[in-house]
C-alpha cells in the first residue's frame, strides 16, 4: 500500500453497522489513530484487527500533527477513527486532512456512519437543502450564531449533549419561534432510539417532563418560511 490517511466511519452505536471495507482497512493499515484508544479498543476486539493505535484528539492534535505528517509522508499508512461517526464531523479530523492534501499524501474518506443523515432524514423535514450547525457555543458568540440563523430558510442539524438540551430548545424557542418545526433524534441505531417531532413548543415540553433523559441528541430544525 502506498502512503496514505484513509478516514474511517465507525458505528455510533449498532456495530452492525461498520462496514467491510471498514474492517478490510483498519487491518491492513499500518497505524490506527483513534480518538479513545479505550473505546476504540473494543470496536477492534469486537472486529479482530490487531492494528496498533495512538491517540489522536483535540488536546494532542496540534502538538502531534506535524510528526504524523512526516510519518506519512516517509510511507506509514494511516487510518483515522473517532469514538463514533465520521471523523472531522464534530470531531477531530480536519487538522490531519488539511495538512495530509497541502504535502501532497494521499487522503481517502470511506463512507458510513454519521448521525445528522439519519436524524435529517427522519425528520419529515425538507432535506434537500440543509446546513449542518453542529455544537453551538456554549457562551461566547452563542447570541451572535443563533441571530445569524433566525433568517436561514434551509433546514438546520445541531448537535447537543444531555445536560444543555433544554438550554438550547429554549434558545431556539426564543430565537426561532415557538410555531417552528423541530425533531429530536437521541440514540441513533442504539436500543432506547427515540424521535421526538412537533412545533418548539410541544417538543420542549416534552423534554422538561423527563428532565433526567440521557443520550446524544441531533435536533434538527425548521427553515424559515419564505414570506
Amino acid at each position: 500500500m502506498e502512503p496514505k490517511l484513509y478516514i474511517v466511519p465507525t458505528p455510533i452505536g449498532n456495530l452492525k453497522d461498520m462496514t467491510f471495507r471498514a474492517v478490510e482497512v483498519l487491518k491492513t493499515v499500518d497505524l490506527i489513530l483513534a480518538e479513545d484508544t479505550r473505546t476504540s479498543g473494543k470496536l477492534l476486539k469486537h472486529f479482530e484487527i490487531e492494528t496498533p493505535q495512538r491517540s489522536y484528539h483535540k488536546f494532542n492534535e496540534h502538538k502531534i500533527v506535524d510528526q504524523l505528517i512526516t510519518q506519512l509522508k516517509n510511507g506509514t499508512v494511516m487510518a483515522l477513527i473517532s469514538d463514533a461517526g465520521t471523523p472531522a464531523i464534530s470531531d477531530p479530523g480536519y487538522l490531519i486532512v488539511h495538512k495530509a492534501i497541502a504535502e501532497g499524501i494521499s487522503v481517502e474518506t470511506l463512507p458510513g456512519a454519521t448521525a445528522f443523515v439519519p436524524a435529517l432524514v427522519n425528520s419529515g423535514l425538507p432535506a434537500e437543502r440543509f446546513v449542518f450547525e453542529g455544537f453551538l457555543p456554549v457562551k461566547k458568540g452563542r447570541k451572535t450564531r443563533l441571530e445569524s440563523l433566525q433568517s436561514e430558510t434551509r433546514t438546520m442539524i445541531f448537535y447537543e449533549s444531555p445536560h444543555k438540551l433544554l438550554k438550547t430548545l429554549k434558545d431556539f424557542a426564543n430565537y426561532f419561534g415557538t410555531d417552528r418545526q423541530v425533531s429530536v433524534s437521541r440514540e441513533i441505531s442504539k436500543i432506547y432510539e427515540e424521535t421526538i417531532r412537533g412545533n418548539m413548543s410541544e417538543v420542549l415540553k416534552t423534554f422538561e417532563e423527563k428532565p433526567s433523559i440521557k443520550g446524544e441528541f441531533v435536533i434538527v430544525v425548521q427553515g424559515q418560511k419564505n414570506k
